[in-house]
């Protein structure tokens, strides 16, 4: 995907999609600038029409980030993002036009060396597969995406994605799980229509957290009804929670009690949010009392153990200081810098 690599052992990826109108490149650059910034790896963009079509080109040459044109219903602005420099584009065949529309693309792409998405959700399957599976809406959908996949590989298509995709968490895991037994292309996750900020992280997290730990998949998207940059906060955290990057800082706080000797949630979200760019991989812990605290925060890179008289500083596991509860989270942002410095 231009120079970020997906599938064949590759790191896995984030992704995130813009919801600003593509025909206002300036506005659309500026929130892809804002998913860079937030760590996004790859980023998707609507073309719904041709005005959309032509302010792909701009966006494209003003993005850090592979810019991927996700298209339907009209396969000629397939072809014009792609001749408008896209990195890949993401088409469902069966809503383009007919077998000869697709072959079209496909053409296009395989002359401009760039990889297709074949993106097939429930809501989308071939109504005649639905009645012929019956109940089983899974097993409709994984028969569709390989369907259109084969289409894609008869017309010479090397460079391939896929993804399988329901708002139901179960089916999504489902779908996937099957799809990746029968074959070898790159999987792209996720739960679509996951929901709000809340619940869909909830529901995201557990779809594509339960088939990444399970080894399927190879780029992700956290799809939310919130901001983008949101979706990729949340990627990244995922991926760190799971051991498949090492990359940002990892926050843990207790979950307090009466013991409680600090606003341990606040200190928390401050800091939190003070170190969600930071690139680096640390752990801080905020432990509001004596009974774990010490022992988490020793174990940390950097952690503060609170007490009656204020907290204990530590840096690698050693005390190293007594501050007060209103320092701890300037003195934790500082040690941060000290840190990556």
């Amino acid at each position: 995907m231009g120079p970020v690599p997906v599938g064949g052992g590759a790191p896995v990826t984030i992704q995130s999609m813009t919801n600003t109108l593509t025909r206002n490149a300036e506005m659309t650059v500026a929130q892809i600038r804002a998913l860079e910034k937030a760590g996004c790896d790859i980023v998707r963009v609507s073309v719904p029409d041709e005005e959309s079509a032509k302010a792909f080109r701009e966006i494209k040459l003003s993005a850090r980030i592979p810019v991927i044109a996700d298209i339907h219903f009209d396969y000629r602005l397939a072809i014009a993002a792609i001749e408008n420099g896209a990195d890949g584009i993401r088409i469902n065949p069966g809503n383009i036009g007919g077998r000869e529309k697709v072959k079209a693309v496909a053409r296009c792409a395989i002359q401009a060396d760039i990889p297709i998405r074949v993106g097939v959700n429930l809501g989308s399957v071939k109504k005649k597969l639905l009645k012929a599976h019956g109940e089983d809406r899974v097993g409709a959908l994984v028969e569709n995406a390989g369907e259109y996949v084969r289409m894609l590989e008869d017309m010479g298509v090397s460079s391939m994605k896929v993804s399988l995709k329901s708002s139901d968490v179960l089916e999504t895991i489902d779908a996937y799980r099957r799809f990746s037994r029968i074959s070898r292309w790159p999987l792209h996750l996720g739960v679509t229509e996951a929901g709000t900020l809340f619940s869909g992280l909830i529901r995201s997290s557990a779809g594509i957290g339960a088939l990444l730990l399970e080894g399927i998949g190879d780029t992700i998207r956290v799809s939310l009804s919130a901001d983008p940059v949101q979706e990729v906060a949340a990627g990244r955290v995922l991926l760190e929670g799971i051991g498949l990057r090492k990359e940002g800082v990892r926050v843990i706080a207790c979950p307090t009690c009466a013991r409680t000797n600090a606003d341990v949630a606040s200190i928390a979200m401050e800091v939190e949010d003070a170190l969600k760019e930071v690139k680096a991989h640390l752990v801080v812990a905020v432990m509001g009392c004596v009974v774990n605290g010490p022992g988490e925060a020793r174990t940390a890179d950097l952690g503060v153990a609170c007490d009656t008289n204020g907290a204990v500083l530590f840096v690698h596991g050693k005390p190293v200081r007594r501050i007060s509860a209103a320092e701890i989270t300037q003195t934790l942002i500082d040690e941060v810098e000290k840190e990556i410095a």
